[in-house]
Protein backbone atom coordinates (compact mmCIF):
# COMPACT_ATOMS: atom_id res chain seq x y z
CA UNK A 1 0.00 0.00 0.00
CA UNK A 2 1.03 3.22 -0.79
CA UNK A 3 0.82 6.97 1.18
CA UNK A 4 -3.09 8.14 0.88
CA UNK A 5 -3.06 11.18 -0.30
CA UNK A 6 -6.81 11.26 -1.46
CA UNK A 7 -10.12 8.95 -1.17
CA UNK A 8 -13.33 8.87 -1.61
CA UNK A 9 -15.59 10.76 1.08
CA UNK A 10 -17.65 7.53 1.48
CA UNK A 11 -15.83 4.15 0.59
CA UNK A 12 -18.43 1.30 0.62
CA UNK A 13 -17.12 -2.98 1.46
CA UNK A 14 -19.65 -5.28 0.05
CA UNK A 15 -20.20 -8.52 1.67
CA UNK A 16 -21.54 -11.14 -0.46
CA UNK A 17 -24.01 -13.40 1.54
CA UNK A 18 -26.57 -14.10 -1.24
CA UNK A 19 -29.80 -13.27 0.37
CA UNK A 20 -28.51 -11.72 3.33
CA UNK A 21 -25.57 -9.64 1.38
CA UNK A 22 -25.14 -5.90 3.17
CA UNK A 23 -22.71 -3.10 2.43
CA UNK A 24 -20.80 -1.31 5.02
CA UNK A 25 -20.45 2.65 4.05
CA UNK A 26 -17.59 4.28 5.77
CA UNK A 27 -16.89 7.95 5.65
CA UNK A 28 -18.16 11.43 7.58
CA UNK A 29 -21.43 12.44 7.59
CA UNK A 30 -23.47 8.77 7.76
CA UNK A 31 -25.54 9.47 11.28
CA UNK A 32 -26.95 12.46 9.51
CA UNK A 33 -27.69 10.51 6.09
CA UNK A 34 -28.86 7.56 8.14
CA UNK A 35 -32.40 7.53 7.86
CA UNK A 36 -32.04 7.88 3.82
CA UNK A 37 -29.38 5.70 3.39
CA UNK A 38 -31.89 3.33 5.59
CA UNK A 39 -35.20 3.34 3.98
CA UNK A 40 -33.51 3.40 0.41
CA UNK A 41 -32.41 -0.20 1.21
CA UNK A 42 -35.04 -1.39 3.33
CA UNK A 43 -38.91 -1.57 3.60
CA UNK A 44 -39.83 -1.49 7.37
CA UNK A 45 -40.29 1.65 8.53
CA UNK A 46 -40.41 1.40 12.51
CA UNK A 47 -37.13 1.22 14.69
CA UNK A 48 -36.12 0.93 17.81
CA UNK A 49 -32.59 2.28 18.41
CA UNK A 50 -30.62 1.08 21.21
CA UNK A 51 -27.38 2.65 22.69
CA UNK A 52 -25.88 3.81 26.11
CA UNK A 53 -25.47 7.19 28.28
CA UNK A 54 -22.46 7.52 26.78
CA UNK A 55 -23.10 7.83 23.39
CA UNK A 56 -26.62 9.05 23.53
CA UNK A 57 -26.06 12.89 24.30
CA UNK A 58 -24.08 12.78 21.68
CA UNK A 59 -26.14 11.25 18.62
CA UNK A 60 -28.97 9.99 19.35
CA UNK A 61 -30.84 13.23 18.47
CA UNK A 62 -29.48 13.57 15.22
CA UNK A 63 -29.75 9.90 14.26
CA UNK A 64 -33.35 9.84 15.98
CA UNK A 65 -34.32 13.23 13.35
CA UNK A 66 -32.58 11.74 10.39
CA UNK A 67 -34.69 8.71 10.84
CA UNK A 68 -37.88 11.05 10.71
CA UNK A 69 -37.24 12.57 7.87
CA UNK A 70 -37.11 9.74 6.30
CA UNK A 71 -40.41 8.90 7.84
CA UNK A 72 -39.30 6.04 10.06
CA UNK A 73 -40.80 6.07 13.58
CA UNK A 74 -38.20 5.05 16.29
CA UNK A 75 -38.15 4.37 19.76
CA UNK A 76 -35.10 5.14 21.90
CA UNK A 77 -33.39 2.60 24.74
CA UNK A 78 -30.67 3.94 26.76
CA UNK A 79 -29.10 1.36 28.94
CA UNK A 80 -25.69 1.79 30.89
CA UNK A 81 -22.27 2.34 29.22
CA UNK A 82 -19.63 -0.46 29.85
CA UNK A 83 -19.00 -4.07 29.38
CA UNK A 84 -20.93 -5.20 32.32
CA UNK A 85 -24.30 -4.12 30.20
CA UNK A 86 -23.71 -7.41 28.23
CA UNK A 87 -25.95 -9.27 30.36
CA UNK A 88 -29.11 -11.27 30.38
CA UNK A 89 -30.54 -8.53 32.74
CA UNK A 90 -29.55 -5.60 29.94
CA UNK A 91 -30.30 -8.34 27.53
CA UNK A 92 -34.12 -8.41 28.17
CA UNK A 93 -34.17 -5.00 28.96
CA UNK A 94 -33.33 -3.88 25.87
CA UNK A 95 -36.20 -7.08 24.21
CA UNK A 96 -38.49 -5.65 26.40
CA UNK A 97 -38.43 -1.83 24.96
CA UNK A 98 -38.12 -3.88 21.14
CA UNK A 99 -41.61 -5.30 21.67
CA UNK A 100 -42.89 -2.05 23.14
CA UNK A 101 -41.71 -0.12 20.12
CA UNK A 102 -44.15 -3.17 18.28
CA UNK A 103 -40.76 -3.57 16.07
CA UNK A 104 -42.34 -6.04 13.47
CA UNK A 105 -39.81 -8.88 11.64
CA UNK A 106 -39.41 -6.53 8.31
CA UNK A 107 -38.80 -3.15 10.76
CA UNK A 108 -35.17 -2.78 12.85
CA UNK A 109 -33.54 -2.87 15.46
CA UNK A 110 -30.46 0.14 15.49
CA UNK A 111 -27.32 -0.33 17.64
CA UNK A 112 -25.93 3.11 18.27
CA UNK A 113 -22.57 2.71 20.07
CA UNK A 114 -19.32 0.56 20.40
CA UNK A 115 -19.14 -2.97 20.65
CA UNK A 116 -20.96 -3.55 23.75
CA UNK A 117 -23.86 -1.98 22.34
CA UNK A 118 -23.87 -3.49 19.29
CA UNK A 119 -23.50 -7.12 20.44
CA UNK A 120 -26.21 -6.56 22.51
CA UNK A 121 -28.42 -5.12 20.20
CA UNK A 122 -27.63 -7.83 17.40
CA UNK A 123 -28.78 -10.39 20.01
CA UNK A 124 -31.76 -8.89 20.81
CA UNK A 125 -32.58 -8.20 17.24
CA UNK A 126 -31.45 -12.00 16.72
CA UNK A 127 -34.02 -13.29 18.66
CA UNK A 128 -37.16 -10.66 19.42
CA UNK A 129 -39.77 -12.32 17.16
CA UNK A 130 -37.26 -15.17 15.95
CA UNK A 131 -35.27 -12.20 14.23
CA UNK A 132 -35.97 -8.66 13.08
CA UNK A 133 -33.35 -6.74 10.89
CA UNK A 134 -30.77 -5.55 12.53
CA UNK A 135 -28.76 -2.20 11.17
CA UNK A 136 -25.38 -0.99 13.14
CA UNK A 137 -24.02 2.26 13.60
CA UNK A 138 -20.69 1.66 15.29
CA UNK A 139 -19.76 4.77 16.82
CA UNK A 140 -15.99 3.65 18.21
CA UNK A 141 -13.30 2.38 15.75
CA UNK A 142 -13.19 -0.81 17.21
CA UNK A 143 -16.72 -1.49 16.47
CA UNK A 144 -16.57 -0.04 12.92
CA UNK A 145 -13.31 -2.08 11.92
CA UNK A 146 -14.44 -5.76 13.82
CA UNK A 147 -17.37 -5.84 16.13
CA UNK A 148 -20.14 -4.34 13.82
CA UNK A 149 -19.02 -7.17 10.77
CA UNK A 150 -19.49 -10.31 10.54
CA UNK A 151 -23.10 -11.16 12.74
CA UNK A 152 -21.18 -12.88 15.65
CA UNK A 153 -23.40 -11.45 18.58
CA UNK A 154 -23.61 -12.24 22.17
CA UNK A 155 -23.42 -11.20 25.96
CA UNK A 156 -20.75 -12.34 28.38
CA UNK A 157 -21.17 -15.26 31.16
CA UNK A 158 -19.94 -15.48 34.50
CA UNK A 159 -17.57 -18.35 32.75
CA UNK A 160 -16.12 -16.16 30.13
CA UNK A 161 -17.04 -13.28 27.52
CA UNK A 162 -19.45 -13.88 24.37
CA UNK A 163 -20.37 -17.28 25.36
CA UNK A 164 -23.88 -16.77 24.85
CA UNK A 165 -24.99 -15.54 21.84
CA UNK A 166 -26.51 -15.84 18.07
CA UNK A 167 -24.96 -15.37 14.74
CA UNK A 168 -27.11 -12.41 13.06
CA UNK A 169 -25.92 -10.72 9.76
CA UNK A 170 -26.70 -6.46 10.08
CA UNK A 171 -28.42 -5.48 7.15
CA UNK A 172 -26.64 -2.87 7.01
CA UNK A 173 -23.65 -0.90 8.31
CA UNK A 174 -22.88 2.65 8.45
CA UNK A 175 -19.42 3.66 10.02
CA UNK A 176 -19.58 7.27 9.96
CA UNK A 177 -15.92 8.57 10.88
CA UNK A 178 -16.79 11.62 11.79
CA UNK A 179 -17.67 10.14 15.70
CA UNK A 180 -14.32 8.99 15.97
CA UNK A 181 -13.05 12.34 16.63
CA UNK A 182 -14.97 12.61 20.32
CA UNK A 183 -13.07 9.08 21.56
CA UNK A 184 -10.47 9.45 23.81
CA UNK A 185 -7.23 8.93 23.01
CA UNK A 186 -7.10 5.58 24.99
CA UNK A 187 -10.41 4.74 23.33
CA UNK A 188 -8.98 5.05 19.80
CA UNK A 189 -5.68 3.25 20.42
CA UNK A 190 -7.91 0.67 21.66
CA UNK A 191 -9.88 0.13 18.50
CA UNK A 192 -6.50 0.83 16.47
CA UNK A 193 -4.98 -2.87 17.96
CA UNK A 194 -7.93 -4.31 15.65
CA UNK A 195 -6.94 -2.58 12.50
CA UNK A 196 -3.26 -4.02 13.26
CA UNK A 197 -4.50 -7.59 13.95
CA UNK A 198 -5.21 -7.91 9.76
CA UNK A 199 -2.39 -7.02 8.82
CA UNK A 200 -1.02 -9.43 11.20
CA UNK A 201 -3.42 -12.32 10.41
CA UNK A 202 -2.34 -12.34 6.69
CA UNK A 203 -2.03 -9.30 5.13
CA UNK A 204 2.04 -7.86 5.57
CA UNK A 205 1.94 -4.97 3.41
CA UNK A 206 -1.23 -3.63 5.53
CA UNK A 207 0.97 -4.19 8.21
CA UNK A 208 4.18 -2.38 6.89
CA UNK A 209 1.60 0.51 5.73
CA UNK A 210 0.26 0.65 9.04
CA UNK A 211 3.95 0.88 10.39
CA UNK A 212 4.71 3.81 8.48
CA UNK A 213 1.19 5.88 8.34
CA UNK A 214 -0.20 5.29 11.75
CA UNK A 215 -0.13 8.64 12.65
CA UNK A 216 -1.89 9.99 9.54
CA UNK A 217 -4.75 7.50 10.43
CA UNK A 218 -4.90 8.71 14.31
CA UNK A 219 -4.99 12.48 12.26
CA UNK A 220 -8.09 11.72 10.64
CA UNK A 221 -8.95 11.95 7.13
CA UNK A 222 -8.26 10.04 4.03
CA UNK A 223 -5.65 7.82 5.84
CA UNK A 224 -8.51 6.51 8.76
CA UNK A 225 -10.99 6.03 5.98
CA UNK A 226 -8.56 3.72 4.20
CA UNK A 227 -7.31 1.82 7.26
CA UNK A 228 -11.38 1.70 8.39
CA UNK A 229 -12.44 0.59 4.25
CA UNK A 230 -9.04 -2.11 4.59
CA UNK A 231 -9.77 -3.36 7.92
CA UNK A 232 -13.94 -4.09 6.84
CA UNK A 233 -12.54 -5.38 3.38
CA UNK A 234 -10.48 -8.11 5.67
CA UNK A 235 -12.97 -9.33 7.58
CA UNK A 236 -15.82 -9.21 5.18
CA UNK A 237 -13.43 -11.64 3.23
CA UNK A 238 -13.50 -14.00 5.86
CA UNK A 239 -17.00 -13.78 7.13
CA UNK A 240 -18.19 -14.80 3.83
CA UNK A 241 -15.50 -17.69 3.57
CA UNK A 242 -16.76 -19.27 6.89
CA UNK A 243 -19.58 -17.19 8.15
CA UNK A 244 -20.07 -19.21 11.51
CA UNK A 245 -16.27 -19.87 12.51
CA UNK A 246 -16.04 -23.58 11.45
CA UNK A 247 -12.58 -22.93 10.23
CA UNK A 248 -10.39 -20.24 9.19
CA UNK A 249 -12.68 -17.17 10.60
CA UNK A 250 -11.15 -18.39 13.67
CA UNK A 251 -7.92 -16.29 12.14
CA UNK A 252 -9.89 -12.87 13.64
CA UNK A 253 -9.18 -14.09 17.01
CA UNK A 254 -5.91 -14.00 16.81
CA UNK A 255 -4.24 -12.18 20.17
CA UNK A 256 -8.17 -13.18 21.79
CA UNK A 257 -7.15 -16.03 23.62
CA UNK A 258 -4.45 -14.63 25.69
CA UNK A 259 -6.82 -11.09 25.47
CA UNK A 260 -9.93 -12.46 26.77
CA UNK A 261 -8.35 -14.53 29.77
CA UNK A 262 -6.77 -10.62 30.71
CA UNK A 263 -10.21 -9.07 30.60
CA UNK A 264 -11.85 -11.53 32.53
CA UNK A 265 -8.38 -11.49 35.33
CA UNK A 266 -9.49 -7.92 35.35
CA UNK A 267 -12.78 -8.87 36.02
CA UNK A 268 -14.01 -6.62 32.84
CA UNK A 269 -12.70 -3.32 34.95
CA UNK A 270 -12.22 -1.12 32.17
CA UNK A 271 -10.25 1.17 34.38
CA UNK A 272 -7.35 -1.60 34.44
CA UNK A 273 -8.00 -3.08 30.57
CA UNK A 274 -10.22 -2.46 27.85
CA UNK A 275 -10.96 -5.01 24.92
CA UNK A 276 -8.20 -3.40 22.84
CA UNK A 277 -5.25 -3.12 25.05
CA UNK A 278 -5.92 -6.76 26.23
CA UNK A 279 -6.26 -7.90 21.85
CA UNK A 280 -2.76 -5.65 21.84
CA UNK A 281 -1.32 -8.18 24.45
CA UNK A 282 -2.52 -10.82 23.22
CA UNK A 283 -1.02 -10.35 19.55
CA UNK A 284 2.23 -9.71 21.48
CA UNK A 285 2.25 -12.81 23.10
CA UNK A 286 0.89 -14.89 20.43
CA UNK A 287 3.98 -13.96 18.40
CA UNK A 288 5.99 -14.40 21.47
CA UNK A 289 4.76 -17.99 21.89
CA UNK A 290 5.12 -18.75 18.21
CA UNK A 291 8.90 -17.93 18.88
CA UNK A 292 8.80 -19.87 21.65
CA UNK A 293 7.21 -23.14 19.76
CA UNK A 294 10.11 -22.78 17.01
CA UNK A 295 7.36 -21.42 14.46
CA UNK A 296 8.10 -17.38 14.45
CA UNK A 297 11.62 -15.60 14.45
CA UNK A 298 11.42 -13.27 17.71
CA UNK A 299 12.62 -10.66 15.17
CA UNK A 300 8.72 -10.94 14.37
CA UNK A 301 7.43 -10.88 17.73
CA UNK A 302 10.00 -7.50 18.77
CA UNK A 303 8.10 -5.68 15.65
CA UNK A 304 4.82 -6.41 16.70
CA UNK A 305 5.60 -5.37 20.21
CA UNK A 306 7.87 -2.22 19.21
CA UNK A 307 5.04 -0.53 17.08
CA UNK A 308 1.97 -1.20 19.60
CA UNK A 309 4.08 0.49 21.48
CA UNK A 310 4.73 3.35 19.21
CA UNK A 311 0.93 4.34 19.12
CA UNK A 312 0.70 3.84 23.14
CA UNK A 313 -1.40 0.70 23.07
CA UNK A 314 0.31 -1.84 26.44
CA UNK A 315 2.34 -5.40 24.94
CA UNK A 316 2.76 -6.56 28.37
CA UNK A 317 1.20 -8.31 31.30
CA UNK A 318 2.66 -6.05 33.34
CA UNK A 319 1.45 -2.89 31.85
CA UNK A 320 -2.21 -3.77 33.73
CA UNK A 321 -2.92 -1.37 36.48
CA UNK A 322 -2.80 -3.95 39.54
CA UNK A 323 -2.14 -7.38 40.50
CA UNK A 324 -3.36 -10.17 37.78
CA UNK A 325 -4.27 -13.67 39.31
CA UNK A 326 -1.49 -16.00 38.83
CA UNK A 327 -0.54 -18.09 35.93
CA UNK A 328 -3.01 -21.06 36.56
CA UNK A 329 -6.22 -18.91 36.99
CA UNK A 330 -5.11 -17.35 33.49
CA UNK A 331 -5.07 -20.81 31.74
CA UNK A 332 -8.23 -21.77 33.60
CA UNK A 333 -9.96 -18.68 31.18
CA UNK A 334 -8.19 -20.28 28.27
CA UNK A 335 -9.39 -23.41 28.59
CA UNK A 336 -12.89 -21.98 29.22
CA UNK A 337 -12.54 -19.45 26.42
CA UNK A 338 -11.27 -22.40 23.61
CA UNK A 339 -11.98 -25.59 25.34
CA UNK A 340 -9.67 -28.10 25.98
CA UNK A 341 -9.44 -31.59 23.52
CA UNK A 342 -7.47 -34.21 25.17
CA UNK A 343 -5.28 -31.99 27.07
CA UNK A 344 -4.37 -29.57 24.05
CA UNK A 345 -5.35 -26.23 23.08
CA UNK A 346 -6.71 -23.99 19.75
CA UNK A 347 -4.93 -21.20 19.36
CA UNK A 348 -4.53 -18.58 16.64
CA UNK A 349 -0.49 -19.15 15.86
CA UNK A 350 1.61 -17.18 13.38
CA UNK A 351 4.85 -18.35 11.47
CA UNK A 352 5.63 -14.50 10.96
CA UNK A 353 4.37 -10.92 10.09
CA UNK A 354 0.77 -12.28 8.11
CA UNK A 355 1.42 -15.82 8.64
CA UNK A 356 -1.37 -16.58 10.99
CA UNK A 357 -2.77 -19.76 10.92
CA UNK A 358 -5.27 -22.23 13.56
CA UNK A 359 -3.01 -24.39 15.73
CA UNK A 360 -5.82 -27.08 17.05
CA UNK A 361 -3.08 -29.27 19.29
CA UNK A 362 -1.16 -26.72 21.42
CA UNK A 363 -0.04 -28.50 24.37
CA UNK A 364 -1.20 -27.29 27.23
CA UNK A 365 1.44 -27.78 29.44
CA UNK A 366 3.85 -25.43 26.96
CA UNK A 367 0.99 -22.63 27.48
CA UNK A 368 0.86 -22.55 31.54
CA UNK A 369 4.72 -22.61 31.44
CA UNK A 370 4.86 -19.70 28.70
CA UNK A 371 1.97 -17.71 30.79
CA UNK A 372 4.56 -18.32 34.10
CA UNK A 373 7.34 -17.11 32.11
CA UNK A 374 5.55 -14.15 30.78
CA UNK A 375 3.93 -13.46 34.68
CA UNK A 376 4.43 -9.82 36.03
Amino acid sequence: MNAITSAPAVQTVHVPLGERAYDILIGPGLIARAGAEIASRLKGRKAAVITDENVAPLYLEALVASLADAGIVSAAVVLPAGEKTKSFEHLMTACDKVLEARVERNDYVIALGGGVIGDLSGFAAGIVRRGVRFVQVPTSLLSQVDSSVGGKTGINSRHGKNLIGVFHQPDLVLADTDVLNSLSEREFRAGYAEVAKYGLIDKPDFFAWLEANWKAVFAGGAARIEAIATSCQAKADVVVADERENGQRALLNLGHTFGHALEAATAYDSRRLVHGEGVSIGMVLAHEFSARMNLASPDDARRVDRHLQAVGLPTRMSDIPGELPPAEALMDAIAQDKKVKGGKLTFILTRGIGQSFVADDVPASEVISFLREKHP
